[in-house]
């Protein structure tokens, strides 16, 4: 068991407290920093049954004072999730994402440098990376290039450049993981979240399910424990590089609705409202790169994953 302790930032998130729980399982002391915006003290009440491992600090990544708040818990690791990630509000408020995902990210990264941090890990978002990539090359290998058709995604892109630069430049090393879609248990099921959240919430409450566009769009859905793992294997492995960490396997959003209104015993049709302007067609990444320098693989079916996310909405809502 490691005595090492470990930041991570936006650890109070959906994402964010998976990993916590993973980290603090293998031994680690766990520092999290979250301002709360989109996090919530109840997505880590798991985590807190391990008494003084964890701390948690109330800080905007963006504020100053975050260099000082990572030097009392003296890390070895940084996993930086903390972020602006809704792409619709990056369209409306560029100035805020950009404060958020851009200086706030520097603010970690450059706090990391002054403290002489082993390992920056880096929540990069694969759903937005490589822009609408032709269909030939699908799925999509790292080796892609990276155009973001989002003010997210530009945001999120420049992160990857600061990370490389500052690597180069003082040695600081990191890993970027290049996240599909994420899903799983605490991600919220109101508002404007990932699919798999807003149908499991509507379809609990008997709620008719809107899809926009022809729901013949493709994800490539990854299942929130398995990110968590991949986080892990990064500390370790993979210096300098990004990684997609994905299933690799297409989904329809028809073919979702579908197998979660079969888990839900339910024939409810969905209603189809107008596609969204900017929206990706297909998007499916190649864990092929992950699987043979993480050692990383992804374990969870989409069938069972749906299957816990339905059971924890149906505690929760």
């Amino acid at each position: 068991m490691s005595s090492d302790t470990v930041v991570v930032t936006g650890g109070a998130g959906f994402i964010g407290s998976h990993l916590v729980e993973k980290l603090l399982e293998v031994g680690y002391r766990v520092m999290v920093i979250d301002d709360f915006s989109a996090g919530s003290m109840s997505n880590l009440s798991n985590a807190s049954e391990f008494g003084s491992q964890l701390e948690v600090v109330r800080q905007d990544i963006a504020e100053p004072g975050l260099a000082k708040v990572m030097e009392q818990a003296g890390p070895r690791y940084v996993f930086h999730l903390a972020a602006q990630s809704d792409v619709r509000r990056s369209m409306a408020d560029p100035f805020h994402d950009a404060k958020v995902n851009v200086l706030g990210s520097v603010n970690v990264i450059e706090s990391s440098r002054k403290l002489g941090i082993e390992r920056v890990i880096y929540a990069a978002s694969g759903g937005t990376l490589y822009g609408e990539p032709e269909s030939s090359e699908l799925p999509v290998t790292e080796g892609v290039k990276h155009q973001p058709l989002s003010n997210y995604g530009v945001t999120k892109k420049v992160v990857l450049d600061y990370l490389f630069s500052y690597r180069e430049a003082y040695g600081l090393d990191y890993v970027a993981l290049a996240l599909a879609n994420v899903y799983g248990p605490r991600q919220d099921p109101h508002g404007e979240s990932g699919v798999v959240s807003i149908f499991a919430g509507n379809l609990a409450a008997g709620r008719t399910c809107a899809i926009y566009g022809d729901g013949h769009q493709t994800r490539d859905f990854v299942f929130v424990s398995d990110v968590a793992d991949a986080f892990v294997a990064s500390m370790t492995k993979g210096s300098g590089e990004v990684f997609n960490i994905s299933t690799s396997i297409e989904t329809s959003v028809n073919s979702l609705y579908w197998e979660m209104a079969r888990q839900h015993k339910m024939s409810l049709h969905p209603s189809y409202l107008p596609g969204r302007t900017g929206e990706l067609m297909r998007s499916c990444l190649s864990n092929v790169k992950a699987g043979e320098i993480l050692s990383w693989v992804p374990h969870v079916t989409l069938s069972d994953g749906l299957s816990q996310v339905i059971e924890w909405v149906n505690k929760n809502n």
